[in-house]
């Protein structure tokens, strides 16, 4: 009998947002909820015990990144990504394909694959949905995601067309080599497909409905955040919450702002990923429940409050913004480090917050507070 990765456990009573647990080998981790991103198998700036003190239970890293460097042969005398970065939370692993599509002039689509030159020496390559395959089992992480085609956001519509039905022929061929084949280290990995269609209803719709022949564990939506206007984002996922399994997770793909990560919560997704908080960490800007800051600018100079009042961070609660503000002044890399720790812990502790609010089913009015503080709209 076919094991069941996915308990939903609360629906709010006025939108779609849900609450629920996923099991992995490695954990179980409660939805929705936000990972980190590991790029390499590290999150910048932090230890895998520091990810842990956040508190998170799953990270995200990339297969394209991971098979230039340090390759999967490294990995697999590793004993996988978990022992080789000392993590033993559930892992995500990103296939590479919206890397090696922005990879302009250096790679050809082909029936079979993609022929791709390094971005670090030029040197060829060539992955297959079956390759993608391999190399995550070689990795060893949790949950898997197939090769796609992911087309910009301003692409006419034949361009999604053509992404779409490569996309289903590929995540055929991926599933099929995937079941036909074992993990190298003995805990269960799931593969996702990855919905395309743009922007395009009809053709979302119709990637969701192959795709779900499939019978997957769980499913992505990819190919949003990539350009286009953010009004047909949140109606494209809302598509997706009618198309998409009730009793399987849903994985919206390097999305985004805190206001995103509500508005699509609210849609029905369970799981995100984005490197925003660190990225600004890293240029200044801090999130909070209060709001947005930039920590650069001169009115924190003298600033003697804490980072984030509201905080129970292990980092923020020991520095003032006038610390910190000091810190990026003088270029100190402790400021990338406390400013990335304050953004993450915000970003997950956002997610643990939704999730109370679904279960009490109070998300709506928590939602349309939140938002109003951040953007001035509602949902």
């Amino acid at each position: 009998m076919k094991k069941q990765i996915f308990k939903l456990e609360a629906t709010a009573s006025t939108t779609s947002a849900r609450a629920g647990t996923i099991s992995t080998d490695h954990g179980d981790v409660q939805t929705p909820f936000f990972m980190p991103v590991g790029t390499y198998g590290a999150v910048k700036t932090f230890s895998s015990e520091e990810i842990k003190l956040l508190p998170s239970k799953i990270l995200l890293s990339n297969t394209y990144h991971l098979y230039l460097r340090p390759g999967t042969e490294i990995l697999e005398a590793a004993g996988g990504l978990h022992k080789f970065m000392n993590w033993d939370g559930a892992i995500l692993t990103d296939s590479g394909g919206f890397q090696i599509f922005s990879l302009e002039g250096f790679r050809k689509i082909s029936e079979d694959g993609v022929t791709f030159r390094s971005h670090l020496d030029g040197s060829k390559h060539h992955f297959t949905p079956e390759k993608i395959v391999d190399i995550q089992r070689s990795i060893g992480s949790d949950f898997m995601m197939m090769l796609d085609v992911c087309p910009p956001g301003d692409a006419d519509r034949q361009t999604w067309i053509d992404a779409l039905e490569t996309t289903t022929r590929w995540a055929k061929r991926g599933m099929e080599h995937y079941r036909n084949t074992d993990p190298i280290y003995g805990h269960h990995q799931v593969l996702l497909p990855i919905v395309q269609g743009g922007t395009d209803k009809e053709l979302r719709r119709r990637s969701a409905s192959e795709l779900c022949e499939l019978d997957a564990d769980a499913y992505a939506i990819g190919g949003l955040a990539v350009g286009e206007p953010k009004p047909e984002m949140l109606a494209t996922v809302e598509v997706m919450n009618d198309e998409l399994p009730k009793d399987k997770p849903r994985y919206l793909m390097g999305v985004g702002t805190p206001a995103d990560l509500v508005r699509n919560v609210a849609r029905g997704v369970d799981m995100f990923d984005c490197v925003m908080p660190t990225r600004n960490a890293r240029n200044s800007q801090i999130f909070t429940f209060e709001g947005k800051m930039n920590i650069r600018n001169a009115q924190y100079r003298n600033d003697f409050s804490l980072i984030d009042e509201t905080s129970t961070s292990p980092y923020s609660i020991k520095y003032t913004k006038a610390y910190l503000h000091h810190l990026f002044r003088t270029q100190e890399v402790l400021g990338l480090r406390i400013a990335s720790q304050q953004n993450l812990h915000f970003y997950i502790v956002l997610m643990k917050k939704m999730r109370e609010e679904i279960m009490n089913d109070t998300f709506e009015k928590w939602a349309n507070g939140f938002l109003l503080k951040y953007e001035g709209e509602p949902l």
